[in-house]
């Protein structure tokens, strides 16, 4: 096997290649590391490299194994650590100048179940700045690069992350998603981003941003994003809004298909403009979920255009979490966060109130939709990559900061708390990945995997590879 053959193997395989002692953590980790040296400084994937800690602690787990002693799900496997996250000991800097020093005396609850599991992280994972955009830009860290195809838009906030999944820096990566933040990144780069129902994987410290993030896995294969919500699921008691469901697998029954499901195919959602190409390939897509057996019908849910709720709610959020860096901080913030920020600074408490109201009798409509369906199908996103260096692509309406719309299937999913991901669905003329998103009703993970297991295997995408 190459190198590169190895860093593109699934999480699931190299565990078992460990476990039976066909392949070292040290052998693997030497070649992840190799593959980063070589494609970070390219692709701008990791702004916190713990490479020299990552090695040691692959000598330690080989060292577990000549010892007889018990191994993890995960162990000696590479993964990332998200730079919104907190990590003790280890920079997280959230893509901002302000925090570009801050080194935290504590591990997000994620990443301690992940160390716990055996997993070793290799650092940080580009971000832009605390995760506002679906662009891979920030002012501290510059700009990170889309692996099928340089100077093209590689998604955000997990950036990194998922640049790292496609590009073969380990296969397994933590994102999170305020509005998109694991399925826009997963889509522009081909690969599988899984957004759980809220608090499925607890936050710890929590965060201080409406209850609409989730944290989840970007990984190449449905399998191993399985695999490792196996291991970051379960309740927390210092996150109050954790479900509560303990020792869930995920991985079983993975492989059940999806005959017989009731699937709801929607192409624009009744209001958001798609690019041509982008509509393609997810119609396509949906009707291999025919092929699979399921009962597919083309619907306009009827909820209306949440918008204007979106944009109240994501400029409030950050004029209230950000506003007081202004005076101090604003000419080294992204300036269309700036602008966001000065957007939301003007609303009222009561105003707020109102769109809470708004935004229960939003997610009242959804989960009623979801009584007659198993699964929602849509466009990951209205878009495929674009330059840059671009808020908005050129040929879109443009705005001074609003990038939600081109990102629009997204958020619904976030304001409501459904489980959604998103499946590489085919590619433009250009060479660059369109994203089917594949949504499921309340507390439906299980479903939403295994119907991405089922397209996976109908249409698999794992062996693309956009870099050797």
């Amino acid at each position: 096997m190459t190198d590169a053959d190895l860093c593109y193997t699934s999480a699931t395989d190299l565990t078992v290649l460990i476990a039976n002692g066909d392949l070292s953590p040290v052998e693997l980790m030497r070649s992840t590391i190799d593959r980063i040296e070589s494609l970070n400084p390219t692709l701008n994937a990791i702004c916190t490299p713990t490479l020299e800690q990552a090695m040691d602690t692959a000598r330690h787990a080989e060292a577990a194994i000549a010892a007889n002693q018990p191994l993890g799900p995960l162990h000696g496997i590479p993964t990332t650590i998200k730079d919104l996250v907190f990590t003790r000991g280890v920079r997280t800097m959230m893509g901002s100048h302000i925090f570009a020093d801050r080194v935290p005396d504590v591990d997000a609850v994620v990443v301690t179940r992940l160390n716990e599991a055996g997993a070793i992280s290799l650092g940080k994972t580009t971000v832009p700045e605390f995760g506002w955009k679906g662009c891979s830009d920030s002012p501290l860290t510059g700009v990170s690069h889309n692996p099928w195809k340089h100077g093209m838009n590689a998604g955000g906030s997990s950036t990194g992350a998922a640049i790292c999944a496609a590009a073969g820096i380990g296969p397994l990566h933590q994102g999170s998603d305020g509005a998109g933040s694991i399925r826009m990144p997963a889509a522009f780069c081909g690969v599988y981003g899984l957004k759980p129902s809220y608090g499925r994987v607890p936050s710890y410290p929590v965060g201080n941003n409406d209850q609409i993030s989730h944290i989840g896995p970007i990984t190449r294969t449905v399998t191993d994003a399985a695999l490792m919500l196996n291991v970051m699921a379960g309740p927390d008691d210092r996150d109050p809004s954790s479900a509560d469901e303990r020792n869930v697998d995920y991985l079983a029954d993975l492989n059940n298909g999806v005959a017989g499901w009731r699937v709801a195919y929607s192409p624009d959602l009744g209001y958001l403009p798609v690019d041509k190409e982008v509509a393609e390939s997810v119609a396509k897509a949906a009707k291999t979920f025919e092929g699979l057996g399921a009962h597919v019908q083309e619907v306009d849910p009827g909820w209306g255009d949440p918008i204007d709720m979106e944009h109240f709610f994501w400029t409030a959020n950050y004029a209230g979490n950000l506003g007081p860096h202004l005076e101090q901080w604003e000419e080294k913030m992204d300036p269309g966060l700036v602008l966001c920020i000065r957007d939301g600074a003007d609303h009222l408490a009561s105003d707020y109130v109102q769109m809470k109201q708004r935004r229960l009798d939003y997610h009242a409509r959804v989960l009623e939709f979801f009584e007659n369906y198993d699964l929602l199908l849509t466009p990951s996103l209205s878009v495929a990559a674009f330059p840059v260096e671009r808020l908005i692509p050129e040929h879109w309406e443009q705005h001074s900061w609003d990038w939600l719309r081109w990102a629009g299937f997204s958020y619904p999913f976030n304001l409501t708390w459904l489980p959604a991901a998103t499946c590489p669905s085919g590619f433009t003329r250009d060479g660059l990945p369109v994203g089917l998103q594949i949504v499921g009703g309340h507390r439906q993970d299980k479903k939403v995997l295994q119907a991405s297991r089922a397209f996976e295997t109908a249409q698999p995408w794992a062996q693309r590879r956009p870099i050797e």
